[in-house]
């Protein structure tokens, strides 16, 4: 076997390792094409792509309230090269699912939160609700006659129709869709009249007049839907607020390199004008975290959705 000489040997012990990424880098996406997650996903897919010298690769993963991209990103080799891109249903899950193939707390990293958007109450045009309040009404006097679509158990907008009910003590159907583009197409199709999903799976149907917006979650109005209510302005409820968020996870064990360099890259690619405009045509707004704060937040958020889920006695399927 022919053998390096010494010298050489020691100039290759000397040099440093390949920096991160050495290659492609995929985000797996817990949700099918066309959701809010997804859309998301790819307003950040080629800033970060250039940013960082290697391709972004967007694997959509739909199925079980994101479970199950989920679960295929925990098994995914350490490396950095495999991130989960994904809302913030990551810190409902676990509350509702009690056998999830993964941990959300131990088998994931936190890396970075990239924007932040309300949940849209928006109805078919076929309805006869002009305004929140009309939704309301009827709903208060026909218990159980209203099913809401949402992009499935555990989902932000499963939640914020769930808190909803909690507040008001009202009866609605939730019916579960695999995604914000499954749930948004049933809606336009009559196959049910309230749609509650992320602003960026509904904003072409809206712009286009296919659906028609009711009100947001947040307690702040959303600037792309300026003249559309707030929930608490609609209904008097002061404490009701559904604010999702969308964030970047790695696999437990990735290398403190990639962490760092994906958390910095996402941290200027969000505020960026060109990036910062793409998002505000969903709803949505950029914003990043340490790993420590994205940390902090999944474990507030877990705490208090275990509070809705008891109470509206939620079970995963």
């Amino acid at each position: 076997m022919t053998r390096l000489p010494a010298f050489l040997l020691l100039i290759a012990a000397a040099m440093p390792a390949a920096a991160w990424p050495t290659k492609p880098v995929t985000f797996i996406v817990p949700y099918p094409p066309g959701g809010g997650t997804d859309i998301i996903a790819r307003i950040y897919q080629e800033p970060l792509a250039k940013a960082l010298g290697q391709p972004i690769i967007i694997e959509n993963r739909g199925g079980a309230g994101g479970s199950v991209g989920t679960a295929v990103a925990a098994r995914a080799t350490p490396d950095g090269h495999t991130m989960l891109f994904t809302l913030s249903s990551h810190s409902i899950n676990p509350v509702i699912y009690p056998k999830l193939p993964f941990d959300t707390e131990h088998d994931f990293r936190s890396v970075s939160l990239v924007a932040s958007l309300p949940q849209l109450f928006a109805v078919n045009q076929a309805t006869p609700f002009k305004t929140f309040e009309e939704l309301m009404a009827y709903i208060k006097s026909n218990p159980g006659k209203v099913d809401y679509a949402s992009v499935g158990i555990g989902s932000p907008s499963h939640m914020a129709g769930e808190l909803l009910k909690m507040l008001t003590t009202t009866y609605m159907v939730h019916i579960p869709y695999r995604g914000g583009g499954p749930a948004v197409a049933a809606t336009m199709a009559g196959d049910v009249p309230l749609l509650i999903v992320s602003i960026p799976a509904a904003m072409s149907q809206v712009r286009s007049g296919r659906l028609r917006p009711l009100a947001v979650s947040t307690k702040k109005r959303t600037p792309i839907l300026p003249n559309v209510p707030t929930v608490a302005e609609a209904t008097g409820l002061k404490n009701y607020e559904v604010d999702s968020w969308y964030a970047v996870f790695a696999p437990a064990k990735t290398p403190d390199e990639a962490i760092a360099r994906m958390h910095k890259e996402i941290a200027t690619i969000a505020v960026r004008p060109d990036v910062s405009a793409k998002l505000l045509e969903q709803g949505a707004v950029g914003v990043s975290s340490t790993p420590e704060e994205l940390d902090r937040i999944v474990k507030r958020e877990m705490s208090e959705w275990r509070a809705v889920v008891k109470r509206a006695n939620i079970e995963g399927e």
